[in-house]
């Protein structure tokens, strides 16, 4: 799959912005105010409706159905959506959104609507787990001598959860929460080899960033392990290893919920996997406990805390 570049609004516009060329002396004087607006504002333009267009240009609604015919479509439907090419995976969120608060509902309603979708993407999720991916994903973390997680938006809160978790059973993690941006990222990972691990995490709409940084990778050969939506994901063609999650949600771009069961499903799997796992919870545990709160009338006693329920003898041998 070629990589994602960053959309070129000139070129997705372009049908629209050559008949605009084509008539604009032409055009009414209010068909001109929709025409400059139109072009100044591709991406935008794509997301309205007519109504909202008619409201931004300050013309009325059917001023703005005709200036779509004055370019040539049947009407503005057949203008918004020659607007909309190349931009849909962006814009699908929206006009789902739209659609969603268009809909008579009760709070409750969207509530359990809400839960239903991630409910639906757990189940989808599950399915399509494969057993040898999941194996080797497990792996590769486990004989990473470092670990970067590299994820941008709401992906980057993921990959923080996901470095809390792993940190136990791996010797070094980390992730761009608080990484100074992508080129300090990559001057991190320019130091990395075959023996480290980057693990990618992006959902749609996709990361230019999480992308570019993913190519740089494959030339070096360090290994990658992805988590994303589908295979059409621009992420899927660049990880040696990609696992997937649904997460199809109406009211927002992604479910971070499923994705975020996932990750915590890979981390119990590393957890069960890891030497002695017992071992290293109940000494970190140790480490943190001036850290953890206690009831103020505890009667625990100073000095180094008793080791009753963290126990290493359920440890598996190294």
């Amino acid at each position: 799959m070629p990589a994602m570049n960053r959309p070129d609004t000139q070129a997705l516009g372009g049908t629209v912005n050559a008949r605009i060329g084509k008539v604009y002396m032409s055009l009414s004087k209010a068909h001109r105010k929709a025409a400059d607006y139109v072009l100044s504002n591709v991406f935008r333009s794509a997301t309205m409706s007519i109504d909202e267009l008619a409201n931004a240009v300050g013309i009325s609604v059917a001023t703005a159905n005709r200036f779509a015919r004055a370019l040539g479509f049947d009407g503005y439907p057949q203008f918004r959506a020659e607007l909309v090419y190349g931009f849909e995976a962006m814009l699908a969120p929206i006009d789902n959104l739209r659609s969603e608060v268009s809909r008579a509902a009760t709070s409750t309603e969207i509530i359990a609507g809400s839960l239903n979708e991630d409910l639906a993407n757990l189940e989808a999720t599950r399915r399509g787990l494969a057993p040898d991916l999941c194996n080797q994903a497990v792996r590769m973390i486990l004989n990473a001598d470092r670990i970067y997680i590299v994820g941008y938006g709401a992906s980057a809160f993921l990959g923080g959860l996901m470095a809390h978790n792993l940190d136990p059973f791996c010797n070094t993690v980390q992730s761009t929460i608080g990484s100074g941006g992508p080129s300090n990222v990559a001057r991190q990972l320019f130091k990395f080899t075959s023996r480290d691990l980057v693990i990618a995490i992006s959902f749609p709409r996709y990361a230019e960033d999480v992308v570019t940084i993913l190519q740089q990778l494959r030339e070096k050969a360090i290994p990658i392990l992805a988590l994303t939506d589908a295979p059409s994901s621009p992420l899927a063609s660049l990880a040696n290893v990609t696992l997937y999650a649904q997460t199809r949600r109406h009211f927002s771009p992604n479910s971070e919920g499923a994705a975020l069961c996932l990750i915590e499903a890979i981390c119990s799997a590393v957890a069960h996997q890891a030497k002695a796992p017992v071992h290293a919870a109940s000494e970190m545990t140790k480490f943190m406990l001036p850290w953890l709160y206690q009831e103020p009338n505890s009667t625990t006693r100073k000095g180094p805390p008793q080791e009753v329920a963290l126990a290493v003898d359920g440890d598996r041998p190294a």
